[in-house]
């Protein structure tokens, strides 16, 4: 028997609004829409909450990457209701892969007995800066109460010759870099010095910069390579602002290739975001933080607050059928997996999901190639989270994007205690290119086992320092496509190849307005509401 007959009938039968998926997107919009007052029905038909968002067990993370990179069982279109009295028609709803070119390599078998001791991200790497709008979002919305986080103590730059350069985030830390020559920090110093001016910014000590000095329009609308040239510093500089602190993805020196050229105004923009980062939260020590247990907490937490707001929730629950008018083509609910029909003029599903027998208009962004490495030890032995950024060309001469790599340690409970998770990702046209990238920033950094040792040689020797093996990998290709919004249907913005929340918030926003325009985007939370939900157990 079907598992989803044996679910008892849904009641009520009329939503002000559903939403099937639960990733980040759909999981915002189902805790603003109960915050608002809506009625709302949150389908999965996973058995778990996340989506692509999710953070799996090892074996759960190789079932569903598999699983969205091959064509799953397609729904066939439903015949039109045979009662003439009946307004609608069901219209199958069918199943769209996200990934391809799926490869997982075991270099440790031992370590698949632990699968259920790992949290691995689908969507990584992923952090927050501590000054982040998003972040904003968690305290505003009140899902911060069903958060933990901790500090990513630390930002590197790859050299380019198998070292890592950490990046300087204060005036002390700039002085305290052993790798910056004397000259290269008074540069340093007087570029952040005429940023703040340009701000009007406080610095460090609390006392406010004078903002009579401020960048000229001319230079905010130039490219932010060009203004930092003009402002003398060196490459080396150049490469750690553009990349590592204001997170760049293509190659800004080369602009004929480059798909997107970062401005001053914006470069600046991005500085202020991480210099406000730091010291927000006294546990922090650096811009960043990451939730323990892995990225897949923030959806529960969104989802936990809609369910106290009065969010209905059904897991394992697949949908079959998209009800149409037969009128004006528009949304009028969903048939279930169970059989039952759903009613409600505004249908949200996540990007998983198609109707064919509609034309949908569909925008290819391009690729983004991600890895999930398990390894035997740390890549800096005093140091345990942090992210290492690789600059276009850092890697070889045709590494068009940055790639990022977020390592976590088992103090975050995402991996067993003595073995790490490293992230990784960048932007790409193709699945060869994005792998070639990936492939060449991952053995960088830590090398497989020798062939012919046992199992427990976990850590091999280079010339100058002791590299951690190569336990556990997987590399995976996912599209980047954006979808219109029609019929009363819209489709929820997919992973994209940031380091953070920032455009799938602000597209998630777009999307509430959209659909309530004369709604509040999360009412303030006040004293009251918050004790009462502090009593609600989920």
């Amino acid at each position: 028997m079907n598992e989803t007959e044996t679910y008892p009938p849904i009641d009520p039968s009329n939503f002000d609004l559903i939403l099937v998926g639960t990733g980040i997107p759909e999981s915002i919009l189902a805790a603003a829409a109960s915050a608002a007052g809506k009625s709302v029905l949150h389908l999965d038909p996973n058995s778990f909450y996340g989506t692509h968002f999710s953070s799996l067990s090892l074996d759960e993370f190789s079932s569903f990457v598999r699983s969205e990179s091959t064509t799953g069982p397609s729904c066939t279109p439903q015949s039109p209701a045979s009662n003439p009295d009946c307004d609608f028609i069901a219209v199958g709803l069918e199943h769209r892969c996200l990934y391809s070119d799926f490869e997982i390599s075991t270099q440790t078998p031992g370590v698949l007995e632990l699968s259920r001791n790992f949290n691995l991200d689908l969507a990584g790497p992923r952090a927050l800066l501590c000054a982040d709008s998003t972040v904003d979002l968690f305290l505003r919305s009140g899902v911060s109460q069903y958060l933990e986080f901790k500090s990513i103590d630390a930002s590197f730059v790859y050299d380019g010759m198998g070292g890592l350069s950490s990046v300087p985030d204060s005036r002390a830390g700039i002085f305290k870099d052993r790798n910056l020559r004397l000259t290269e920090k008074n540069l340093l110093m007087r570029f952040f010095k005429l940023v703040q001016d340009h701000l009007g910014v406080s610095d460090s000590d609390g006392v406010k910069s004078n903002d009579s000095s401020k960048i000229s329009e001319e230079d905010l609308e130039s490219p932010f390579v060009e203004f930092m040239e003009k402002m003398r510093l060196p490459p080396k500089i150049k490469s750690i602002i553009l990349y590592a602190i204001a997170l760049a993805d293509y190659d800004q020196d080369n602009m004929e290739a480059s798909k997107d050229i970062l401005k001053t105004k914006d470069g600046i923009d991005r500085l202020a975001l991480y210099h406000s980062s730091i010291g927000r939260f006294p546990n922090a020590l650096g811009a960043m933080i990451y939730p323990i247990y892995g990225q897949g907490e923030l959806p529960q937490a969104f989802c936990r607050r809609a369910a106290v707001k009065g969010c209905i929730y059904v897991l394992r629950m697949p949908v079959s059928a998209v009800l149409m008018d037969k009128h004006n083509g528009k949304c009028k609910g969903v048939r279930l997996g169970s059989g039952q029909d759903i009613f409600s003029h505004h249908l949200v599903v996540n990007p998983s999901f198609t109707i064919p027998r509609h034309s949908v208009s569909s925008v290819s962004k391009g690729k983004v190639a991600r890895a999930v490495c398990i390894t035997s030890g740390s890549l800096k032995s005093d140091v345990s989270n942090f992210l290492v950024v690789y600059p276009p060309r850092s890697l070889h001469s045709d590494q068009v994007t940055a790639i990022r790599s977020l390592q976590i340690g088992s103090n975050l409970a995402v991996c067993p205690s003595g073995l790490f998770v490293l992230y990784f990702s960048t932007l790409c046209d193709d699945a060869n290119q994005g792998k070639k990238s990936l492939l060449s920033a991952m053995t960088a950094l830590f090398t497989l086992p020798i062939s012919g040792e046992p199992e427990n040689h976990i850590l091999v020797q280079s010339d100058t320092e002791v590299k951690p093996s190569l336990v556990w990998s997987a590399l995976y290709i996912q599209d980047l496509t954006t979808t219109d919004m029609s019929w009363s249907i819209y489709y929820t913005p997919m992973p994209d190849g940031n380091l953070n929340y920032k455009d799938l918030v602000d597209a998630t926003t777009e999307l509430f307005h959209h659909i309530y325009p004369d709604e509040e985007f999360f009412p303030m939370t006040t004293a009251s509401e918050s004790a009462e939900d502090d009593d609600v157990i989920l």
